[in-house]
């Protein structure tokens, strides 16, 4: 920690904090006579009946504070959330996908980040290469969970050509760690052609199944190739024939591993069923949507709620055209769904379009990849209705903003049309369908469209 500790940002109203007469400037130093690492050893520390708390305030006086916090939040934000600087990645991973990006875009997107912290806080993989025993003894101390993964093969020598790292083998070793000191993790592979997968893979699923049930799933990913990859590592994208290579593998283990331990484990993300052109699994073969933000379950579980939201209501009398748009993945989904919508409520006209994404390559399918100026090439002209619906991940989280930054006015002001945000879930994408609705619009069987979203 530096000389200067921790620096508060926002008090809370009514807090512990506000009562000690704690502002935003003042300094955090240290608590028991322990200083603060980052978040984590704050969170961790404040978690007691009673502390003492030593604060530099803004005019150089040193508090010590003996604080009765019973377990209570004190209701203090800090300048760094992390309270700590992020950790930057070590690698030079052959699939990495910043590697693959353009010249020329905001300087965030160019940060490749692998710190263990933002597991925790945000869901992020993190490889375990910059790791040192303190942090893993952290982990085990605090008790953190779960941690997230990046694995993609168990082989050491071929985890360190993957990663460019010759420590990347080593580093597994943390994984056997954490499964001793009894941590959940979830696994991550991002399967590169001729690379990690057949034999490879095989090999990674059977020695990760060996940390079950501390290791609680493992999700495969296809390798994203970009047409920037230029002077990298020469990579294929997956055919047909490859994803269902994968999948004959991963029913195998599935069945193997639901028979011994109630879990299917081992999961493909949706992209492997669809470029394989086999059908989805059934809800229960996700074991809960355990690993939804890797692209696991997605398009079932949006199925899954367009049906019950559909089913909660009646359809009227009301009419208007909007329009759709997303990316060649999840289009042919978006689509069907939209048909239900328009078969209970036959005024509305729904147009899905499906956008190539120009600016990184056709072989980028997934909405969140695509830029605004694609969405504004690719639209101009086209029956686009009243409203544009576009999902949230196509923008930058909590921003209005496309990777491009591009804008949400600018699209709006480039074609013409009210654009709506829509969030993820087959409520939001029902809802944001049929628009607002009057309180006391009887079509809707009593309910309140909002009411049966967020019920």
């Amino acid at each position: 920690m530096s000389i200067k500790g921790h620096i508060i940002k926002t008090v809370d109203p009514d807090s512990i904090a506000e009562q000690l007469e704690l502002e935003p400037g003042d300094a955090v130093l240290s608590i028991d006579g322990k200083v603060l690492e980052d978040i984590f050893d704050y969170e961790y520390y404040i978690n007691s009946e009673s502390i003492l708390m030593v604060v530099r305030k803004k005019n150089g006086e040193e508090w010590e504070l003996e604080i009765e916090n019973e377990y209570q939040d004190l209701g203090i934000t800090f300048e760094n959330g992390l309270m700590s600087d992020y950790r930057s990645c070590r690698n030079n991973c052959i699939f990495c996908f910043i590697d693959q990006m353009p010249s020329g875009m905001r300087e965030t997107l160019y940060f490749k980040d692998d710190d263990s912290r933002l597991s925790f806080l945000q869901g992020n993989y993190v490889t375990l290469t910059n790791m040192s025993d303190h942090d893993i003894k952290r982990i085990i101390e605090f008790k953190l969970a779960p941690i997230n993964i990046s694995v993609h093969t168990t082989n050491p020598e071929l985890r360190c050509k993957m990663l460019h790292n010759r420590f990347a083998g080593e580093a597994l070793q943390k994984i056997r760690q954490l499964y001793e000191a009894e941590i959940p993790m979830n696994g991550q592979i991002v399967l590169c052609k001729g690379v990690n997968d057949g034999k490879e893979l095989e090999r990674t699923i059977r020695d990760l199944s060996e940390y079950l049930p501390y290791m609680k799933s493992v999700s495969i990913v296809p390798v994203g190739i970009s047409k920037y990859r230029n002077g990298l590592y020469p990579l294929e994208a997956l055919n047909k024939e490859d994803a269902r290579n994968v999948l004959d593998i991963v029913k195998r283990w599935q069945k193997k591993l639901y028979k011994t331990h109630g879990s299917h484990f081992i999961h493909a993300s949706d992209e492997f069923y669809i470029l394989a052109g086999l059908p989805l699994p059934e809800e229960e073969e996700y074991d809960g949507y355990i690993q939804l933000e890797n692209g696991v379950g997605m398009i079932r579980l949006l199925e899954e709620e367009v049906v019950a939201a559909l089913a909660k209501l009646k359809g009227d009398n009301q009419s208007e055209e909007i329009s759709i748009a997303t990316g060649k993945l999840a289009a042919p989904y978006i689509e069907e769904h939209a048909k239900r919508v328009m078969k209970k409520f036959p005024g509305r006209t729904v147009h899905v379009y499906t956008i190539t994404n120009e600016f990184f390559g056709e072989q980028i399918t997934v909405a969140g990849l695509i830029t605004g100026q694609d969405l504004i090439c690719q639209l101009k002209g086209k029956k686009l209705g009243s409203r544009l619906l576009l999902p949230e991940c196509m923008f930058r989280s909590g921003e209005e903003v496309f990777l491009d930054d591009v804008t949400k006015t600018d699209v709006q002001n480039a074609l013409q049309v009210q654009v709506d945000i829509v969030k993820s879930s087959g409520q939001d994408f029902v809802q944001a369908i049929l628009g607002p609705v009057k309180e006391n619009d009887a079509s809707y069987d009593g309910y309140e469209l909002k009411e049966i979203i967020y019920e």
